[in-house]
């Protein structure tokens, strides 16, 4: 087992008793995670007929009669491996297999490093990869999307800190903020960064950390203000540990708005049978319900929509 691995096995062999929210969360919002192989509480859906209908325009799919998904596992709630060290879990995993039986396919992971997705999909290793991928104008050009996620990023302060509200530019004035290198976050904050110093305001210090356990003991030893950061690692993180808390999100397209979605191969004819999927999940609550169940209840979105305008790449 891969350093990596282990350290993700570990992980969700502690996360899978039962956690809570931090001091002050309603009874109600007390929750366990399951990050167990057998997931007998992932959800499942009918067959929606309309979707499948467009699946008949000769679509291929790299193994007939499943749905071959790629994720990266990198990060709870969203995608890790199970106790067992071998099953992905978590929100997106379940995300999946919905879109799987509404296309009345089974379902097949194939894990991957999230940095090799594209060249994957575009060698035809998988159909779809679902895994936190953010539209962007430039991915576009590549790949088709249907969106299933609010793209949020989030701040996060510990719980003692005196910061209550990062909202706009002028809010990370002077602050020490951990991020992640050449991130769409990153280029967020070099934009505040630059609004700022237009304004005659002190330019926020980057820190830039490549994993949450660094970046984690970094702001907890008061050696950094606050992290900025994809939002449902660390409303995980929030939620088990009891160290941080939420203070502002921002959308990943700021100032417009870019979502998280399904990638599939440019033209390839798989895009609007997910989107009709998903949207039948939405209308049925199913897609709602498996959010809740790893608390990501308020990254819902209303209607999915294939291809929509995305981040503008620099």
């Amino acid at each position: 087992m891969t350093p990596r691995r282990k350290f993700l096995a570990n992980f969700a062999a502690l996360s899978a008793v039962s956690m809570v929210w931090p001091a002050g969360r309603a009874l109600a919002d007390i929750r366990s995670f399951d990050f167990s192989p057998e997931q007998r509480g992932r959800l499942r859906a009918q067959k929606n007929p309309a979707a499948v209908r467009l699946l008949s325009n000769g679509y291929r799919f790299v193994e007939a009669g499943v749905l071959t998904v790629a994720v990266a596992p990198f990060a709870a709630p969203l995608a890790s491996y199970a106790t067992d060290a071998r099953t992905i879990v978590g929100s997106d995993p379940d995300y999946a297999q919905l879109v799987a039986d509404a296309l009345g396919l089974k379902l097949a992971f194939v894990p991957v490093a999230w940095p090799d997705w594209p060249l994957g999909l575009a060698s035809g290793k998988y159909d779809a990869v679902i895994s936190n991928v953010g539209v962007t104008e430039q991915r576009k050009q590549k790949f088709d999307f249907t969106t299933y996620r609010l793209g949020l990023h989030a701040f996060y302060v510990p719980v003692v800190s005196a910061i209550q509200s990062i909202h706009e530019p002028k809010d990370i004035s002077g602050l020490r903020i951990i991020t992640g290198s050449g991130t769409i976050q990153e280029r967020i904050l070099l934009e505040w960064n630059k609004q700022n110093i237009s304004h005659g305001l002190k330019e926020a210090s980057l820190q830039y950390f490549d994993d949450l356990d660094s970046a984690s003991l970094a702001l907890l030893s008061n050696r950094a203000d606050v992290i900025f950061n994809p939002h449902a690692p660390l409303a995980y993180a929030a939620a088990t540990q009891g160290k941080i808390r939420l203070v502002g999100t921002v959308n990943a397209g700021w100032p417009l708005r870019a979502d998280v979605a399904i990638a599939s191969r440019k033209g390839a004819g798989l895009a609007q049978a997910l989107t009709e999927a998903t949207n039948g999940l939405i209308a049925g609550g199913r897609y709602q319900a498996a959010l809740a169940r790893w608390g990501l209840e308020t990254e819902a979105i209303e209607h999915s929509e294939t291809n929509p305008p995305g981040y503008k790449d620099a």
